[in-house]
């Protein structure tokens, strides 16, 4: 009789998130298929727990999965978790939990700790409806076309940022989506536990004066709710981005990017000549 797998939610900081169900099942079941087993080794030495612990991460996924659905298969039980947060959600986990689905074995989730949720609950913004996009693209060129991409969602946007690109990121955001409340979570459940408000361009200011930035980040937009930028006249569109502090010319890029027109014909209907 195949065994089952669990994937189990675990702390993204304070090691006192975490379930006593999650607690009890990585003690009975007979292995634990993790990222890395020293991040994980942490946990489980804080628990008690002495549980086998098998890696399980992007570069050995195909051929660890094999042999995982092998132990399944013949009745072992075993766990998978993250290095932090919950399973699957911009971490690997999704070929074995897909395979065991379609080979019948029991798949079930313990819920628990996610940057995602924690986010989402203390951003103050719209939980209706909510598109997560997980970590944005590295190439400037890719995310502005993803941002743009969304700007009409009816939905607030939740991305995962690098600490490395978070300026960058946040520039993109402010030329894009400038009038857009946002909200930047850094190091959720930590001792440095900080939760930044306002425009992309508000954030973005307060970041750049630090002289290091640590800590992945959850960033939240807004959910459109401005009239289609197409319905109103070119000119107020760039008095719009203009008044959230984006600069002029840029401004009339982003417009002509908007409505899919040359940056020259914007520029002479609104009676500007390139130099």
């Amino acid at each position: 009789m195949p065994g089952r797998l669990y994937v189990v939610s675990t702390p993204i900081g304070n090691l006192e998130d975490i379930t006593y169900r999650a607690v009890r099942v990585l003690k009975e079941v007979d292995w634990i298929a993790c990222e890395d087993t020293r991040t994980t080794g942490h946990l489980l030495h804080h628990y008690g727990i002495s549980t086998r612990t098998l890696s399980y991460h992007d570069h050995n996924e195909a051929e660890r999965a094999a042999e995982l659905f092998s132990r399944l298969q013949s009745g072992e039980n075993g766990a998978l978790v993250s290095d932090a947060g919950t399973p699957l959600l911009s971490d690997p986990g999704y070929r074995i939990v897909h395979g065991a689905v379609q080979a019948g074995i029991r798949v079930e989730a313990l819920p628990g700790a996610s940057a995602l949720l924690a986010a989402l609950v203390v951003s103050g913004l719209p939980t209706d409806q909510v598109h997560f996009g997980g970590f944005l693209p590295a190439k400037q060129g890719q995310r502005t076309r993803l941002l743009e991409s969304l700007a009409q969602e009816p939905a607030t946007l939740v991305f995962y940022e690098a600490p490395h690109r978070i300026l960058d990121s946040l520039a993109d955001i402010a030329a894009v989506l400038p009038i857009r409340d946002v909200v930047a979570a850094r190091e959720l459940t930590k001792l440095h536990e900080e939760v930044l408000r306002g425009t992309a361009t508000e954030i973005l200011e307060k970041l750049a004066t630090r002289d290091s930035i640590r800590g992945e980040f959850v960033v939240l937009i807004s959910k459109a709710t401005e009239p289609d930028p197409d319905d109103m006249p070119i000119e107020e569109s760039i008095q719009l981005l203009v008044a959230a502090g984006i600069e002029r010319m840029d401004a009339i890029k982003t417009v002509a990017r908007q409505r899919g027109l040359s940056k020259r014909d914007v520029y002479k209907l609104v009676s500007i000549r390139p130099k």
